[in-house]
């Protein structure tokens, strides 16, 4: 094996990230660039390329939540916005090729339709990579657009399975009787354990009776991947199962970025095409935007959701291979699609890395698209009147608000941005009420006095407690803060944006387990009592947090619960 294969993708996917990019634009460069030097692709690549996108839809079914489809901004803002990117691509594109431009000018409607179809998804590689490194998964614009990324991914699986040409075999009903396996799938999962053993049954559950059960009655192996997937996403341990094959997917997935790649260099008419082509994103966002305003989200809300989902996907490579694959495309349209995601990504990365910054130049002169009946969970919140704010109600919230109500009884306050979790904690009894304090818009929304002595920021994503952080330094907030973090640099930077104390999580976890053997051993020597492990869950009772101008090494203390 030429050691370049391997080289050459890792030293473009650095270069692309040092610059602010996503990795993948160094592996379809790197495909190219490897063909242009005269290398061929191992035979071994195809099937691994497969693989990856086999693992990519049965990671996708494993985080499939159904009930996230039925809301209206996210089924109908996908299906919508589906349609009427076809529509205006293919119309795009038509006139294209009455004007005698390069590649257009052959297309007959069918094939028009097909790149256009190919044109209308976006990313899930690349909104949930800056949707993770936000920390917004679980913000409302950030569940739509991971909601309308599932739809989309569900039209393309759909029409892979179509572009077969023929028709199942009739044994493919017994499909229908594989939800009764599930009590069967779970008991095996339960015992695969966290390590070798569950990566192994991830990748027998997508290749067995996933894609090779699929195949064999005549049905296209990723839907299988996806089905199986979709069986399993209620299990408990549905999460780690696909934090366990993430590397191996991004791994196998790169093996398809090369393989795009392999197809051949683009000649000049091919790069033309390619660029009309990326002319066309700034319609899809815009149409993104007026939809996603309909469904009656906040302008800020529709903004950040256009930006994650304003680019060319991944799953259009994949349509486009199997249109080739059936003749239905020629191989060149290929090597445009593969130019087009990575001219998009080149234009979607720097603007989703400034969203925030666009969204307030822009808020004023776009707020006439914002509806007055607004979703409920973009209404005012109404906080009442605590004393203490818990931002964030994972573990360490919920344990740091029992163990504060002692202090505070009722005048404690959790806010958190799920839904579930907040009707979870309102049967357990706690004062919870739904927000997403990384939203700039928040503490607009937010209707409370200035009786609150101390928020506490809890959210596992240290993005988020930052942000959180910037924004009470904004409103001129004049209680005392405290924040969690994971890392020496996460402390520093936390208090210099004026957290007051910094619980570091790790060495919070190992605190408690020594105070919790002391409890249990009566017969060991006690601690003292000026001690610094005596200052844990009392520092949260005690509202005369030390100021910032603490040094942070004196300024920690252990939390009174285990890290999220």
């Amino acid at each position: 094996m030429d050691p370049l294969l391997l080289l050459l993708p890792l030293m473009l996917a650095v270069l692309v990230t040092l610059i602010g990019f996503p990795p993948l634009i160094g592996y379809l460069l790197a495909g190219f660039a490897l063909y242009g030097a005269g290398i061929e692709a191992l035979p071994v690549l195809e099937p691994i390329a497969d693989l990856g996108v086999l693992l990519l839809l049965f990671a996708i079914g494993l985080k499939l939540d159904l009930r996230s489809l039925i809301r209206t901004e996210v089924w109908g803002g996908a299906s919508l916005h589906l349609i009427l990117t076809v529509v205006i691509a293919a119309a795009a594109i038509k006139l294209l090729g009455l004007l005698g431009i390069g590649l257009f000018a052959a297309l007959p409607l069918a094939q028009v339709l097909t790149l256009g179809f190919a044109l209308s998804f976006s990313s899930t590689v690349f909104a949930i990579k800056v949707l993770e490194e936000r920390g917004d998964t679980q913000s409302l614009y950030g569940r739509t657009a991971i909601g309308i990324l599932i739809m989309q991914d569900l039209f393309a699986v759909l029409y892979l399975t179509i572009s077969k040409g023929a028709l199942p075999s009739v044994w493919a009903l017994g499909l229908l009787l594989l939800p009764l396996c599930r009590p069967l799938l779970f008991r095996l999962l339960d015992r695969a354990g966290h390590g070798e053993v569950l990566v192994l049954f991830g990748l027998a559950m997508t290749l067995a009776p996933g894609a090779a059960l699929f195949e064999l009655v005549g049905l296209k192996p990723d839907l299988g991947a996806l089905v199986m997937g979709l069986l399993l996403a209620s299990h408990p341990k549905a999460n780690e199962l696909s934090k366990s094959l993430f590397l191996f997917k991004e791994l196998f997935l790169v093996a398809f970025f090369l393989t795009i790649g392999q197809q051949g260099l683009p000649n000049g008419a091919e790069i033309v095409a390619a660029l009309a082509l990326t002319l066309l994103l700034p319609v899809k966002s815009a149409l993104f935007l007026a939809l996603l305003t309909r469904f009656r989200l906040r302008l800020r809300s529709a903004i950040m959701a256009t930006l994650t989902l304003g680019n060319f996907s991944e799953f259009g490579l994949i349509v486009m291979t199997a249109a080739i694959a059936t003749g239905s495309m020629d191989a060149s349209w290929l090597r445009v699609m593969a130019l087009a995601v990575t001219f998009s990504f080149i234009l979607s990365a720097p603007l989703s890395a400034r969203s925030q910054a666009l969204y307030q130049r822009v808020k004023i002169r776009l707020s006439g698209l914002e509806r007055q009946l607004l979703h409920p969970e973009e209404r005012p919140i109404r906080l009442g009147q605590p004393r203490v704010l818990i931002i964030g109600m994972g573990r360490i919230g919920s344990g740091a608000y029992d163990d504060l109500r002692q202090h505070y009884g009722d005048r404690i306050l959790g806010i958190d941005h799920k839904q579930e979790a907040v009707e979870h904690h309102r049967q357990a009894g706690r004062n919870v009420v739904l927000g997403d304090a990384t939203d700039s818009d928040f503490w607009d929304k937010v209707e409370h006095d200035s009786n609150i002595e101390l928020a506490i920021l809890a959210m596992p994503h240290h993005h988020g407690n930052t942000f959180t952080a910037e924004q009470l330094a904004q409103i001129q907030f004049h209680g005392q803060i405290a924040a969690v973090s994971r890392w020496p640099e996460e402390e520093e930077a936390l208090y210099e944006l004026g957290v007051h104390r910094v619980y570091n999580i790790y060495e919070a976890a190992g605190t408690g387990v020594a105070e919790q053997v002391l409890e249990l051993s009566p017969h060991l020597p006690h601690r003292e009592s000026g001690s610094e492990t005596s200052r844990t869950a009392s520092s949260y009772g005690n509202p005369a947090v030390p100021s910032a101008s603490a040094c942070p090494s004196q300024s920690k203390a252990a939390l009174p619960t285990s890290a999220d």
